[in-house]
């Protein structure tokens, strides 16, 4: 026998195999039994405590995920499903997990029988087709413009939230965002930039009822002099500056030498002068109010309030933007500048009110804003966090159906539908992808069997029930209801899902699996590579002093 030849250094580990296979499964599944019993209205909550002992309590799938240190490389990739899932379409994070954690425990009976794993992922992808043609046929589209229809669906996506015992708030919340940051591209296409121009303000104390959504924007800013400036402007003329209305200061030290007495009283001369003629050329086209980013020092808000002018300082970028967008103004870069048309005038009130103990200013009642500010009011920190988390995903499926009207049915009843044509059309796949492509229209099925199980009616009867509804790919509507697990007709109980957020599911969970299985070999303990020269000799241990720390890193700009 020759002596074993060494291809890997010592330090790597290498499996390969069915091993890794079964490993990836594994890993995957446990992920997907972690937030199993987070899908359906009757969902369970998950409390995650993290390493500065702050705590989060959600069953949102994509939060859940985000806070969990995983050590396997293929849980990690699960977890990259739900956060890819959430930000393109913000709902379904739950289900994508479970349906590809699915999807990998029916491939795992074939890999056992040697069959290879791209023929698995060839049936997949040919299931993934056919559910989407699916999707289409029963689909069916609705007019954006009829709130109630609305209503019905932003309610079922978020029903299975915690804030939806609080009936309509959260779901009227984000109709109304979505519905004024539209902006209309033509073609009847909209467009909603949730991320940009919805700012949701916390605020603890209140009630939940006490949330709503401002026509307008609100900043956690109180006017500069609150003695001598107005707090409360009906129709006011708003400038927005992104330059600091002071004297302008010396870059680090400046040193000036003055030789005689006066020289000094030229310089403070200057400086009042300079800030005079700022304040005179924003004053040339009466403002009710100025709002800059930058600082404004206390000469300049002398001149501001003694025209009776109030001013706000150091916003925020995003905020400034957000109240551009809303009051019409722009945002102007150096104050010569300024025109007329920059002046703001869509804005019915500005006013400062306390909430709690801090000062918020309000620029509210605007006639057609493009921005909005929604704020929520709650009993405690943990509480307002869960309920903005529901309120982004409220607000994503209500973006999806401006952009894409067009809605399935949920309560598990679009899976099962799925599910039935494919174990139709199985029959008509030849030679061996037969069986995958099966398996893959069973795994459909564990969407309705997971709500059946969180609702805690017995999962066999209910499953087979809905099974023979569906036989032969007709009563597409019927599902179950997450309440109280007893089959129904969505149409009539209102519960629908986004046809977008179904078909990026379907995509996602497949494509993922289809990445996990086509995986057979993991070699862990790969070291960086080492700088050329590095390797001779016992390389000491480098204790870095604080002195050197970053030094180099920071020198080439």
């Amino acid at each position: 026998m020759h002596a074993p030849v060494l291809v890997l250094k010592d330090s790597l580990k290498r499996e390969s195999g069915t091993k890794v296979h079964h490993a990836n499964i594994q890993a995957s599944k446990a992920v997907a039994d972690i937030i199993r019993t987070t899908l359906g209205p009757r969902s369970m909550l998950k409390m995650l405590l993290d390493a500065s002992g702050g705590i989060v309590v959600t069953n949102d799938g994509n939060a859940i995920l985000r806070e969990l240190d995983l050590a396997h490389p293929a849980a990690k990739s699960m977890i990259e499903l739900s956060r890819t899932q959430d930000e393109e379409v913000g709902d379904g994070t739950t289900s994508v997990i479970v349906l590809a954690g699915e999807m990998l425990h029916v491939a795992e009976a074939f890999i056992e029988k040697n069959y290879h794993p791209t023929v698995i992922c060839r049936a997949y992808n040919k299931a993934l087709e056919d559910a989407i043609a699916v999707l289409d046929k029963i689909a069916m589209s609705i007019d954006v413009k009829d709130r109630a229809t609305m209503l019905g669906l932003v309610k079922s996506c978020i029903g299975t939230k915690f804030t939806s015992q609080f009936g309509d708030l959260i779901a009227d919340l984000a109709i109304d965002a979505t519905q004024t940051v539209g902006v209309d591209l033509g073609q009847g296409l909209r467009e909603v930039d949730i991320k940009k121009y919805i700012k949701v303000e916390k605020v603890p104390g209140g009630q939940l009822e006490d949330s709503k959504v401002l026509k307008g924007v609100m900043i956690n800013k109180d006017v500069v002099a609150p003695g001598k400036m107005k707090r409360k402007i009906v129709n006011p003329r708003i400038i927005l500056l992104d330059c600091p209305l002071e004297y302008k200061k010396g870059e680090n030290q400046t040193n000036a030498e003055l030789v005689k007495e006066e020289d000094w009283e030229v310089l403070l001369k200057m400086e009042e002068e300079y800030i005079e003629s700022l304040c005179l050329q924003i004053l040339k086209f009466k403002p009710d109010l100025v709002v800059t980013e930058k600082g404004l020092s206390d000469l300049a808000c002398h001149y501001l309030s003694k025209a009776g002018v109030s001013a706000i300082r150091r916003v925020r970028k995003t905020d400034n933007n957000r109240i551009a967008k809303a009051s019409g103004a722009v945002i102007v870069n150096r104050p010569d500048e300024l025109q007329e048309s920059d002046v703001g005038t869509g804005a019915g009130l500005f006013e400062v009110k306390k909430i709690g103990d801090e000062f918020f200013a309000f620029i509210v009642d605007c006639k057609d804003p493009k921005a909005c500010t929604v704020l929520l009011r709650g009993a405690s920190k943990d509480l307002l966090n869960e309920v903005e988390r529901n309120l982004q995903d409220a607000m994503s499926v209500a973006r999806n159906i401006i952009k894409n009207p067009k809605l399935v049915p949920g309560g598990g009843a679009t899976e099962l539908t799925v599910s039935a044509t494919l174990k139709q059309k199985s029959s008509s796949v030849e030679g061996i992808e037969k069986w995958p492509y099966e398996a893959a229209a069973l795994a459909f099925e564990a969407i309705p069997r997971t709500l059946a199980q969180n609702c805690g009616v017995n999962v066999i009867r209910t499953m087979t029930a809905l099974q023979g509804k569906h036989a032969n790919g007709e009563n597409a509507w019927i599902g179950i209801d997450g309440n109280t697990g007893a089959i129904a007709d969505m149409k009539e109980r209102k519960i629908w899902d986004a046809y977008n957020v179904k078909a990026q599911t379907f995509k996602t969970a497949i494509e993922a699996a289809c990445m996990l299985l086509r995986i057979d070999d993991i070699v862990s303990g790969i070291k960086k590579k080492q700088a050329p020269g590095a390797g001779q000799g016992p390389s000491k241990p480098k204790v870095e002093t604080e002195a050197d720390a970053d030094g180099e890193q920071i020198l080439p700009d």
